[in-house]
């Protein structure tokens, strides 16, 4: 059943609403300031957005969220629904039909969505990296051709980088972009691309320079590729072994025909745009994570509230209890991870060091309290009759994509050391 327009306008009014908000908070570096400092508050707007997607995550998503799981089939018609509310392409400036949110009034939605499943928001969620490099570094054509179109219907797009042979190591992609008079002949393959069968077209990350002495920050161009380019092979759909409705899949490009105005900057500025990405998308990876955490210990606390062994209930047991207790801890550490680095750079800030804190915390954290309510569940935890198997299998994910837990480390460390040496 489709939502109707005058509710989607509401809901976009609420998002203009957002949009002031934010801009206000960017604007004063903080919501209550001058007079308060630093506040956790949120404002009205942001709890009437984060309601509108606690509601739409329990009532649409969760209901259908392990079947999707056992079919693997893409939740295209959850996406829809999302997209009429106005719950996707948040980041999108409103000079392309977008509502221009900032970062953290998306992780509110990012971790609500990820409550109900996370292969949903996953899915929806990729959507917002593909479109990020244009956000940042596309010009006024390419803003308003690309993006503007996914205000319109709701599109897919996807972030082409990773290759069968190169993940982390960027330094190491194959994938070559050779200039033809007024285009780029591509050949090569990326994998693990989300949305990869799926997208209407991708940021596709190539190496222009062919010297391999060249520096990995000017070897690289950014390009918009549309998806039914000739050329372009999409190969088949991952089973994978969590977020199994998210769809992943290897593209190959066979002397694909890129015009040159969909080259983004120009020649060699792909790495630092790819890379300056993920500032504005870990936040809301760490806010996927916190969701599944949340969701791990609401399903944990309920059961543990009913299931009586020795004439009492479970959580009546110190042992269960204080397992609970640390789940808690570790969820509201993560929130507060993703709210940080989310705030940084909506303030404007450079947020690297707190974005992949954030990530590589809460990406921990959502394996950590997934595997513990399969324990509160015991012999019923892993069943795949109850949600919490399902949750420990999504949430391993969070330590890989978009950085896995030890580049996180390993940007942390570097980051760590130019403060200190200050």
């Amino acid at each position: 059943m489709l939502f109707n327009k005058a509710l989607r306008g509401g809901v976009q009014s609420v998002l203009r609403l957002q949009s002031t908000s934010a801009a206000a908070v960017a604007a004063t570096g903080s919501q209550n300031a001058p007079s308060t400092g630093f506040c956790f508050e949120m404002t009205d707007q942001q709890k009437e957005f984060q309601e509108l997607a606690r509601k739409f995550s329990r009532e649409e998503i969760v209901p259908v969220a392990a079947a999707y799981d056992r079919s693997g089939e893409y939740p295209f018609p959850i996406i829809k629904r999302a997209w009429e509310l106005g719950l996707m392409n948040s980041h999108i400036p409103e000079d392309c039909g977008g509502m221009g949110l900032g970062i953290f009034d998306s992780c509110l939605i990012t971790e609500e969505l990820a409550y109900g499943c996370t292969g949903v928001q996953t899915a929806i969620e990729a959507n917002s990296l593909g479109q990020m490099p244009v956000i940042i570094a596309g010009n006024d054509s390419q803003k308003k051709k690309y993006l503007g179109r996914m205000t319109e219907e709701p599109l897919m797009c996807a972030y082409g980088v990773t290759e069968p042979g190169a993940g982390s190591d960027v330094a190491g992609l194959k994938t070559r972009a050779e200039k033809k008079g007024d285009e780029y002949i591509v050949n090569g393959q990326k994998m693990w691309i989300t949305n990869g069968g799926k997208a209407n077209w991708y940021f596709l990350l190539a190496r222009t320079d062919a010297d391999p002495k060249c520096p990995t920050s000017k070897a690289f161009t950014g390009f918009i590729v549309d998806a039914d380019s000739p050329g372009i092979l999409v190969g088949r759909k991952e089973l994978n072994m969590g977020q199994r409705c998210s769809d992943t899949r290897g593209i190959t490009f066979e002397d694909v025909r890129i015009p040159k105005e969909n080259v983004l900057i120009g020649e060699g500025a792909g790495f630092k745009i790819a890379m300056g990405a993920f500032d504005k998308t870990r936040p809301p990876v760490a806010a996927g994570a916190t969701g599944l955490a949340q969701r791990a210990l609401d399903e944990a606390t309920g059961y543990a509230l009913e299931r009586k062994t020795f004439g009492k209930v479970i959580a009546e047991h110190q042992a269960v209890s204080f397992l609970l207790a640390e789940m808690a801890m570790k969820v509201e550490l993560a929130r507060m991870g993703w709210q940080r680095s989310a705030w940084e750079v909506d303030n404007g800030r450079r947020n690297t060091y707190y974005a992949s804190i954030a990530k590589a915390f809460a990406g921990d954290i959502a394996n950590q309290v997934a595997s513990d309510a399969v324990q509160v569940f015991g012999g019923n935890g892993f069943n795949s009759e109850y949600p919490v198997e399902k949750l420990m299998r999504d949430a391993k994910i969070y330590q890989i994509y978009e950085g896995t837990a030890q580049i996180q480390r390993l940007i942390i460390s570097r980051e760590h050391f130019g403060r200190f040496k200050k």
